[in-house]
C-alpha cells in the first residue's frame, strides 16, 4: 500500500489505549493484542480526569504508574505515554521515572511530553497553571534539564524556571543517548520551534492533511532557523479507529504520502479489546511497507 512515499523512514504503526472510563484488566488485554500482533508502539495518556465527552468524575488511573506495568506486562512492543504534561512533574522527577520504565522495559521506552493544556485539571488540584507562553518556556526548558540529567554525570542548569546544582541521576537510561523524545502540540511559534531544537518525533494530535502539511512548512522553517536537518524529525499524527477499516486506511495513506511515518490508532472502550483485535487484523497488515 505504501510502495512510493517522501520520507526515508520506515513505517510505525501503534496503539493508543487512554486508561479512562476502564478496568486493569481491560488494559491489559489492549496491552496483550499489542505485543502478540506485533504494533511497533503501544501508548497510555497523562490526565487526571476524564477527557473529551467523558464524565469527569468517571474512573482514570495513572499513566506512568501503566507504563511501568506494560513494562513488565510486554516483551517486544516499544510503550511510551502521548504525552505527558510537563507541569504536572519538575522533569528531574520525570527523568527518573521515564530512566526507570526504560529500565524494566529493556530500553523500550519512547518518551513523550508536551506543554500541557488542561485548566482544569490543574485548578482542582492546585497545579500552577500560568499562561501559555510561559508553559512552554517552561517546556523547553524541561527538555534542557532531563537531557542533562540523562547524559552528564553531573548536571548544572539556571533557567527563569529549573535549576540544577551539580545533579545526579544514575543510572543513565538503557537507550544511548536517551529514549526517543517525542513532542505533541501544533503551536507554531514556539512549540514547533521545540520540536525543532529537541525531539525526535514530533506528534499531531489529529486535525485535517492541509493543517498537517502547513504544521510541516512552519515546523521545517524552524529548523533551518536552528541549523537541523528537518528530516531528522519523523513525523507522527493520531488516527481514531471508529469507522471501518478502509475509512482509516485512505486517512493513514494519505499522512503516508504526506510524510508521516508514525501512525497511532486510537481504540476506547466500550469493546476496547475487539477493536485492538480489528486494528490488528484489518488495518495493521496494510499498513506494512
Amino acid at each position: 500500500m505504501t510502495a512510493s512515499r517522501p520520507s526515508s523512514h520506515p513505517v510505525h504503526v501503534g496503539l493508543k489505549f487512554s486508561q479512562q472510563l476502564c478496568t486493569i484488566e481491560q488494559q491489559r488485554e489492549v496491552w496483550r493484542v499489542a505485543d502478540e500482533a506485533g504494533f511497533d508502539h503501544l501508548w497510555d495518556f497523562d490526565h487526571f480526569h476524564p477527557i473529551g465527552q467523558a464524565p469527569l468524575e468517571g474512573d482514570i488511573f495513572d499513566g506512568w504508574s501503566l507504563l511501568a506495568a506494560m513494562a513488565e506486562a510486554t516483551t517486544r512492543v516499544r510503550i511510551g505515554n502521548m504525552v505527558t504534561g510537563n507541569t504536572y512533574r519538575h522533569p528531574a522527577v520525570l527523568a527518573k521515572i521515564a530512566t526507570t520504565v526504560d529500565h524494566l522495559s529493556g530500553g523500550r521506552l519512547e518518551f513523550g511530553l508536551g506543554g500541557a493544556w488542561a485548566e482544569a485539571e490543574h485548578e482542582m488540584l492546585g497545579i500552577d497553571f500560568p499562561r501559555v507562553g510561559t508553559r512552554l518556556r517552561r517546556l523547553d526548558e524541561a527538555c534542557h534539564v532531563i537531557k542533562k540529567l540523562w547524559t552528564e554525570e553531573r548536571a548544572d542548569f539556571e533557567g527563569r524556571h529549573y535549576r540544577l546544582q551539580g545533579a545526579l541521576a544514575n543510572p543513565k537510561p538503557i537507550q544511548k543517548p536517551y529514549p526517543p523524545i517525542w513532542i505533541g502540540g501544533g503551536g507554531e511559534q514556539k512549540t514547533l520551534r521545540i520540536v525543532a531544537e529537541h525531539a525526535d518525533v514530533w506528534n499531531m494530535a489529529g486535525g485535517s492533511l492541509d493543517v498537517a502539511q502547513h504544521k510541516v512548512e512552519v515546523l521545517r522553517r524552524h529548523c533551518a532557523d536552528v541549523g537541523r536537518d528537518p528530516d531528522e524529525i519523523r513525523l507522527s499524527v493520531q488516527l481514531r479507529f471508529d469507522r471501518n477499516a478502509d475509512a482509516i486506511l485512505r486517512d493513514a495513506e494519505a499522512f503516508i504520502q504526506a510524510g508521516f511515518t508514525e501512525l497511532i490508532v486510537i481504540v476506547t472502550e466500550p469493546n476496547s479489546r475487539a477493536r485492538a483485535e480489528r486494528v490488528a487484523r484489518e488495518v495493521l497488515p496494510r499498513l506494512r511497507p
